[in-house]
């Protein structure tokens, strides 16, 4: 019988073994075949590729042959040109030099002629030494033959020899100023004026990008010393040079648009310097004529009349006519010409910047050629240098390189003074210094070079020798010839005149100046020959009488009398809408008609010059007439004072005074600026509001249109009136309007309210001037009426660091007015205190000076008005500031005014109280007030007399200290929301009508209310998702197990309802309850709306999901039953083998012979064509990477790897670091020093070992919690792995040594040795992972762990155990998979509700959870993702949410994780034994009966089917007994699966859908996934389908997306937020159709959804990663970052930490 069995076996296994080889042959077969598949399709693929390089080839060399035949044509076209050109030129030449000759010749006799005569008189009244000199210097003086024309020649070679300005210096120049960009795309006054962090630092600049924005911060301060701007450390080394001074000026002049030269010529003629008056461009050398940026220059000064009376003029300098002096020089001399017009001017100030001053060079790149201009302004004084305004005009570099400039001075100039070295030493300028001799101009001829004294040649010529000479004495001596001149010469200059000359380029040509010129002065048309006395009455006649009228009883309606108040009240309510509607029948004039319909025509920056035309015209058109008035107010006044000295003249000075207040009415009806205007449209839009009439054939326009147009001024940076001055009243309609227009264009900003208040003329508009770079009124005729409020945007920088968006500064009228008496005035100052300390969140009290008796009105108005903010809950702050304060540096002096302050204002806060009924004993008790911090001494505005006086420095320092003060105040400010702001005005203005300050405020703030509710929802859609998961497992378990066939909506939903119900009461409390249960009603249907649809995706995603499973279900049941028939197979057969040799049982040898023998032939099918697994090199990965991407550091180091050193255990790491360089004038030494100390290898403390030793510590553990993050067991291995630990150790490395107090950086074989050691550390943990996943992953092992598990059930067989036993091991064995799925599902939800909590980066908002991408992005460094980020975000999203949870189970799982699944297990433990013990006891039951109600008990619970043990005969087993096996054998299956509890296996035990991440990624992923059209950034929405357009906190740069240049292969750098605030255009959807970026949502509907506010800030981090993966984005677009899209070199200098920490800013 053996042998019969036997020779079976042995026949099937030689069948088997022909089978295999007849499948190997087969194999063999199929392989020859493919492999020659492969070759032909390979020589097909190579025939392909070699006919495209033949075509592609072609193609190249005839467009090639095309390119060389247009280049000749267009070279021969240009020699013909070229020719044509210098034959015209040699004619002209000739023509030129032949009438030269002619001319010289005339003026050579008629010079001899004249010298014969000169020299016959000195004969007979001079020796003959002195004959025999004259003689020898007329000589000299006329030595040259040499023409014009041969001159010019000449400097023409020179030129040549010289060569041209490099224009690679310029680039270099415009790249190290960081300006390169705005050559083309200039820089505008909104990028100045924003408030940036250098608004508030005072340091000086330190890297050369530092110096633009040095200079232009301290000039918006009007520090005279913006001009002297250097970097004043630079190191001794440093390969570029310094950049001279005025390049910094003339580099920001040439980059500026038209409005910020303006702006920066104004505040450099305040500061007394020299203008540029004929610039010619540094690349083009076209000239221009800046006539635009002189418009706002006035000039002051007081000249003698005819009487011999001193006069006071002020003029627009554009139209001043003064006599003009012209400086400049032939050659090279060694006198500094600048310097030597400074002592003519003001010898204190330097004027004109000249070679010895701060920080001059001899690298001076754009200031040739250009002609500066100054004026002289006399004051009246006996010190006065000249007794009327002059103008002196400086030429620049050699006059004779520079003709057209030359032509011009000479032309116009009334006296021409000559530099030159002496007539000796140059002889090729004579012809040139001779036509100078001939000119009717006078002319002062300087020699360098010569000592002669002054000689006068006769005819208003002059020589005086510059040599050995006293500066002091020179300059008196040249200014006393220029007056003797001045006084013969009447010629006058006129700048304006200037733009007669041909030749050069006017900036008022401009298109867009030009346009709004026009529109200006077409509208002024319509006042000419109009008094501007009374054209206010006629051209604006809503805001006259009718106004003050309504504003009249409007204040009485709150202070209603008589009998009837209701019939007051509707009485005074008629009579309010009688002139409203008065208002209205007076209609539009046609000034206000064309003025409106200019500014709604015109685009942005056409209308910007349009209205500051209309100012500066308007300014022109009343400036004479107030002139008079004021001329005559002056000579009234003191005629009133003469009277009131004399007792008898009563009646006659009741006259005067009659007449002085006629004189005063005059000026104020005179008076007509851009405010009246705008007063006009809130009339207008208010009293058509009000009677709400639109009548078009009296108003030819949209009234609505008006509050648009004055926000569109607002964001222009134009002020707009707050508070009527004449009125006295706020316009309130009005104001609401435009801040409700405000809020439609910019968004519900926040703000921060900075208002003043002082006394008149003590110097508020001038502050705030100074500080903010604004444009208040500040001429002592024109003192600010009412109130205006001015925006400061606030850069995205400084955003998160002040936390709004604009700080909106508000000016007011002063207080104490003596053009106000009585009872009036002191009403006037306590409403105007009152409404401005509650409106603003600081408030700057200025006092001018500092006598506390003088204060003592105006600190009780002030104390009053914050005892009434306190009454409300208003918290604003307060500085005070003593202006004009003789010594600010005397410290006693300081603390004694302080203490006198505080004293006063304890005592004025103790009368306060009283009449407040507040408790309150010390102004502290009232706000926060700090008596050394908020009170600040200012030094006097002028250094010097005015007119020609500078703004002092120290002046401007006390202006940086304030800002400085106000940055600590507001830095604790959350400001105020505009549409709160809009409320809060309201409030109070309506208080002070009513005379009741303690009113209801509306606090609320909007968005922090709005993420509240976002925060609100977000728990709300996770107690519904989370509801439907417990629903979903239960209904899954069922569908497996074969209990449930099919599922339906409304089911589910009947199983969600009591959740749902929950959930809606949990909503309708927080939209009741809440404290800001008013501001959330907003937003309450959309969110209820919001609710119920996601309460209806998430029932159908799951009915979706159950189905799946239903259709897996049948799709598996084929490949299950095979899968249990194979295990049933050898359950059977293994028993009936152990049956068979059941009486061997004993001898363990024999049995383990003969299952080894039946197992290996029933499983040798399956694992026949296994394939092997390779093994894992980490060291030799580690090793390659260094090579591949660190080839700089000191890689033979790795040769020496199988020593690795324990980093941890140094002694010491001195040989590792060097330290850091100094910098400083002491730097030097320090570093000599440093460098001695690190050759005798002294270089670290013992604190700085141990440092060093913490962080090889740290990283080392951070290293092992990264390795076992990968996930390597379950995962699998990749070199990715070596990479990210790598750059982590070089990015903790990085971060250590920028520490602040880290002194030292490390070598690079510190990070070569770090990297090994850790690496031969972690070596054992990656191989065991490894080791682990082949265990979990190779098919060959499978049956491998299925042997025990069987090879225990044969044993028990032949051991003779019962069917019972062996069947209830059997059965525990089949729930070991179902028990492990339940633990980790039931885990895994419960993992994602802790980590909504818990885990940094997914318990937030949408913007959040971004900020911590693109965190890991940098750190990760991998372009890959990056891209996947940019071009599918959404997945991106994914792969960080399922990193984040596996790196949270990896750190979590000792105290969460685990703990979770062990109350899983012993909940699970117990159902079971319930379920085994329940049907048990019953009697007369089956087996199969019993495994039906076991795996009924338990389908809600597991996945366990009798399905599973189908084929498996227990006709034998007793049930009575099963109770007793699952309880004796459950334990070892839980202990089992409990052993296995890991980090390793938590993720790769869960299927797809049912892991933590993929909970957290459906639930976090429901949100707006809509892409800017442009760069491609996300919207931050968390809700998809959300309201209103799109937005996001930062864009990034258009070639991240694709976008390019038209026509050109560059990638674009342009950022959407600065796009949109250019005059660019781009073409949307790759049409042909432009559309200007301003109106980009013309370009379609993707465009339209979007909102992009204009914003120049720029996020450092893309421009890091622009530069970091300029290759990678060049080799995935096709295209270069060249040509126009050129990347900065500035961009270049930012580093990754950078990039990263800038996140946290703009987030």
């Amino acid at each position: 019988m053996w042998d019969e069995s036997y020779q079976r076996l042995k026949e099937e296994r030689d069948e088997i073994k022909r089978e295999i080889e007849g499948i190997k042959r087969e194999k063999e077969d199929l392989q020859v075949k493919h492999e020659v598949g492969i070759e032909k399709m390979k020589m097909i693929m190579e025939e392909e590729r070699q006919n495209h390089d033949t075509e592609r080839r072609r193609r190249e060399e005839e467009l090639n042959e095309k390119e060389e035949r247009y280049r000749k044509g267009i070279k021969e076209k240009e020699e013909q040109m070229q020719k044509r050109q210098e034959e015209m030129l040699k004619q002209m030449q000739d023509e030129r030099m032949k009438w030269e000759e002619e001319q010289c010749k005339i003026y050579e006799d008629k010079i001899k002629l004249i010298e014969q005569q000169k020299q016959d008189e000195l004969k007979r009244a001079k020796p003959s030494n002195y004959e025999e000199d004259r003689r020898k210097e007329m000589e000299n003086m006329i030595i040259c033959s040499q023409t014009a024309s041969s001159l010019q020649k000449e400097e023409t070679r020179q030129n040549q020899k010289l060569g041209p300005k490099p224009n690679e210096q310029l680039k270099d120049l415009y790249d190290n100023l960081d300006l390169t960009k705005k050559r083309q795309d200039k820089m505008k006054t909104a990028d100045i004026l924003q408030i940036t962090k250098s608004s508030f630092q005072s340091q000086e600049p330190l890297e050369e990008n530092e110096l633009v924005n040095s200079f232009l911060q301290k000039l918006i301060n009007l520090n005279y010393r913006a001009r002297y701007t250097a970097i004043k450390h630079r190191k001794k080394d440093s390969a570029n040079p310094d950049i001279h001074p005025m390049d910094v000026q003339m580099a920001v002049f040439h980059c500026a648009d038209g409005l910020l030269k303006q702006l920066i010529v104004t505040k450099l003629s305040q500061c007394q310097y020299s203008l540029p008056l004929l610039v010619p461009d540094p690349f083009t050398q076209q000239i221009e004529f800046p006539l635009w940026t002189f418009r706002q220059i006035n000039k002051s000064w007081k000249k003698k009349d005819s009487n011999n009376e001193f006069i006071s003029q002020t003029q627009p300098v554009y139209k001043a006519e003064t006599p003009m002096v012209a400086f400049f020089r032939f050659g090279s001399v060694s006198s500094s010409k600048s310097q030597l017009i400074n002592g003519l001017i003001n010898e204190r100030n330097h004027t004109f910047f000249h070679r010895n001053c701060s920080g001059s060079s001899r690298t001076r790149l754009l200031m040739d050629g250009v002609v500066e201009i100054a004026w002289y302004c006399p004051s009246g004084k006996k010190t006065d240098s000249f007794d009327d305004c002059v103008a002196f005009c400086n030429l620049h570099g050699d006059a004779a390189a520079n003709e057209k400039q030359y032509e011009i001075l000479t032309s116009m100039a009334s006296v021409n003074v000559l530099f030159l070295p002496d007539f000796e030493k140059k002889n090729h300028y004579q012809n040139l210094v001779r036509s100078l001799f001939k000119s009717p101009q006078p002319l002062i001829c300087l020699l360098i070079d010569n000592h002669c004294d002054e000689t006068e040649r006769g005819n208003g010529k002059f020589i005086i020798g510059l040599m050995d000479k006293n500066q002091s004495d020179l300059s008196n001596q040249i200014r006393e010839t220029i007056k003797m001149t001045l006084t013969e010469q009447k010629m006058t200059f006129r700048l304006e005149d200037v733009a007669k000359h041909t030749g050069i380029r006017v900036d008022e040509e401009d298109p867009e100046c030009r346009i709004g010129k026009e529109a200006a002065v077409q509208i002024m048309g319509l006042l000419r020959g109009k008094d501007p006395s009374t054209v206010k009455e006629t051209i604006l006649p809503c805001q006259g009488k009718l106004w003050h009228d309504w504003c009249k009883i409007n204040k009485e309606l709150h202070h209603l009398e008589g009998e009837n108040l209701e019939e007051d009240k509707s009485t005074k309510l008629k009579n309010m809408r009688e002139i409203r509607e008065k208002q209205v029948a007076k209609g539009l004039s046609e000034f206000m008609k064309t003025f409106i319909e200019t500014m709604k025509s015109q685009r942005d920056n056409e209308k910007n010059y349009f209205l500051r035309w209309m100012m500066k015209l308007l300014d022109d058109y009343t400036s004479e007439k107030l002139f008079d008035l004021h001329k005559e107010y002056d000579k009234k006044w003191h005629e009133l004072s003469a009277l009131k000295k004399k007792p008898d003249k009563l009646d006659q000075l009741q006259h005067e005074q009659t007449n002085l207040e006629k004189i005063s009415v005059q000026i104020n009806s005179t008076c007509f600026g851009f405010e009246h205007i705008l007063r006009e449209f809130g009339q207008i839009y208010e009293s058509c509001s009000s009677v709400k009439k639109y009548k078009k054939n009296n108003l030819q326009f949209d009234f609505c249109s008006l509050p648009s147009l004055a926000a569109e001024m607002m964001t222009s940076g134009f002020p707009m009136e707050l508070m009527d001055g004449d009125a006295a009243h706020i316009p309130l309609t009005w104001v609401t309007a435009v801040l409700d227009e405000l809020v439609k264009k910019l968004g519900d900003q926040k703000v921060f309210v900075l208002s003043v208040l002082g006394t008149q003329s003590s110097g508020k508009s001038t502050m705030l001037n100074a500080m903010f770079g604004l444009q208040f009124a500040v001429s002592a005729g024109r003192c600010t009426k009412g109130a205006f409020m001015h925006l400061v945007k606030i850069s995205e920088e400084m955003k998160t660091e002040l936390k709004f968006d604009y700080i909106l500064v508000v000016d007011t009228e002063g207080l104490r007015a003596p053009e106000l008496a009585g009872r009036s005035t002191t009403h006037r100052d306590n409403e105007m205190a009152t409404f401005f300390v509650g409106l603003g969140n600081m408030t700057l009290i200025n006092i001018f000076g500092e006598n506390p008796s003088e204060m003592q009105d105006i600190l009780q108005i002030v104390v009053q008005a914050f005892m009434r903010m306190k009454n409300v809950r208003l918290k604003p702050s307060c500085i005070f500031v003593h202006q004009n304060v003789s010594d600010i540096t005397a410290g006693e002096k300081n603390m004694e005014g302080r203490r006198r302050l505080l004293e006063k204002l304890d005592d004025m806060t103790k009368l306060a109280a009283k009449e407040e009924i507040c408790d309150a004993e010390r102004f502290s008790d009232v706000i926060a007030f700090d008596v050394q911090k908020d009170v600040k001494y200012f030094a006097q505005l002028w250094e010097g007399s005015p007119p020609m006086a500078p703004p002092n420095p120290d002046y401007c320092e006390n202006i940086q200290e304030l800002k400085q003060t106000i940055q600590t105040h507001a830095s604790t400010s959350d400001g105020i929301m505009l549409t709160h702001l809009r409320d809060r005005i309201q409030d109070l203005w309506e208080a002070l009508l009513n005379e009741q300050f303690v009113f209801s405020f509306k606090n609320s703030l909007e968005i922090a209310t709005y993420k509240k509710l976002e925060t609100e929802y977000s728990k709300w859609t996770w107690s519904l998702r989370s509801a439907m998961l417990d629903i979903e497992h239960k209904l899954h378990n069922k569908i497996e197990n074969e209990a449930i066939h099919s599922v339906e909506e409304a089911d589910l939903q009947t199983e969600l309802n009591a959740k749902s119900e929950e959930v809606k009461k949990t909503m309708a409390v927080f939209f009741e309850k809440d404290r800001d249960a008013t501001l959330l009603s907003q937003w309450k249907g959309f969110f209820e709306i919001k609710i119920k649809q996601l309460q209806e995706n998430i029932v159908r995603e799951t009915k979706r999901k159950l189905n799946g499973v239903l259709q897996q279900r049948h799709l598996k049941k084929k490949m299950d039953a095979e899968r249990t028939h194979h295990e049933n197979t050898l359950f059977k057969k293994s028993k009936e083998l152990a049956l068979k040799f059941k009486e061997q049982g004993n001898d363990e040898n024999f049995m383990k012979t003969q299952f080894d023998s039946f197992w290996k032939q029933q499983t040798a099918e399956i694992i026949r064509d296994t394939p092997s697994v390779k093994d894992i090199d980490i060291l030799g990965d580690v090793k390659n990477i260094l090579i591949q991407n660190y080839k700089s550091l000191p890689l033979d180091r790795m040769k020496e790897s199988s020593e690795q050193k324990d980093m941890i255990y140094l002694p010491s790491y001195s040989e590792y670091v060097k330290l850091k360089k100094s910098s400083g004038y002491t730097a030097p030494l320090k570093n000599m020093y440093k460098g001695a100390k690190e050759m005798i290898g002294l270089v670290l403390s013992e604190e700085d070992e141990v440092q060093i030793r913490s962080l090889i510590t740290d990283i080392a553990e951070q290293t092992d919690k990264m390795i076992l993050s990968y996930n390597i067991s379950k995962m699998g291995y990749s070199n990715s792995c070596i990479q990210q630990l790598i750059d982590y150790i070089k990015a903790r490395l990085t971060q250590h040594e920028e520490g602040a107090k880290v002194k030292y950086v490390f070598k690079s074989k510190f990070f070569v040795d770090l990297v090994l050691f850790i690496c031969h550390r972690t070596n054992k943990t990656f191989t065991d992972q490894y080791k682990m996943f082949r265990e979990a992953n190779d098919p060959v092992l499978y049956f491998e762990r299925k042997r025990e598990e069987y090879y225990r059930i044969f044993q028990k067989y032949c051991q003779g155990a019962s069917s019972t036993a062996v069947f209830g091991e059997f059965v525990c064995n089949k729930l070991k998979e179902p028990i492990q799925q339940n633990i980790y599902k039931k885990t895994a939800r419960a993992l994602a509700d802790e980590m909504r909590t818990n885990c940094e980066s997914l318990n937030g908002n949408r913007s959040k959870l971004e900020k911590h991408i693109l965190r890991r992005l940098a750190e990760k460094h991998d372009f890959k993702a990056y891209m996947t980020y940019i071009k599918n975000p959404k997945e991106h999203f994914k792969n960080f949410i399922r990193d984040e949870v596996s790196q949270y189970i990896s750190k979590r799982f000792k105290d969460s994780v685990r703990p979770k699944m062990e109350n899983s297990i012993k909940q699970l433990q117990q159902k079971i034994t319930n379920a085994a013990h329940e049907f048990t006891n019953l009697f007369n039951i089956g087996a199969d009966i019993w495994l039906r109600q076991f795996a009924l008990q338990l389908s809600g619970v597991l996945v366990f089917s009798l399905n599973n043990l189908t084929g498996v005969n227990h006709d034998d087993v007793n049930v009575s007994f099963l109770e007793d096996v699952i309880r004796e054998e459950l334990p070892s299956i839980i202990s089992d699966i409990r052993s296995k509890f890991s980090t390793e296996t938590f993720p790769v035990k869960l299927e797809h859908t049912d892991r933590p991440d993929e909970l957290l990624i459906d639930h976090l992923c429901q949100c707006c996934w809509v892409q800017c059209p442009f760069c491609g950034a996300i919207c931050t929405n968390t809700i998809e389908d959300h309201p209103g357009d799109h937005s996001v906190p930062f864009h990034r740069n258009n070639g991240l997306n694709g976008w390019f240049y038209r026509g050109t292969i560059n990638l674009s750098l342009s950022i959407c937020t600065s796009a949109v605030a250019s005059d660019r255009s781009f073409c949307p959807n790759s049409s042909d159709d432009s559309v200007l970026w301003k109106k980009y949502r013309k370009g379609g509907p993707k465009y339209s959804a979007w909102s992009i506010t204009p914003d120049l800030s720029e996020l450092p981090y893309w421009k890091w990663f622009v530069c970091e993966f300029q290759e990678d984005l060049e080799k995935h677009y096709g295209k270069t970052y060249q040509g126009q899209g050129k990347i900065p070199a500035e961009w270049r200098r930012y580093s990754q930490d950078e990039a990263i920490e800038s996140l946290d800013k703009y987030i």
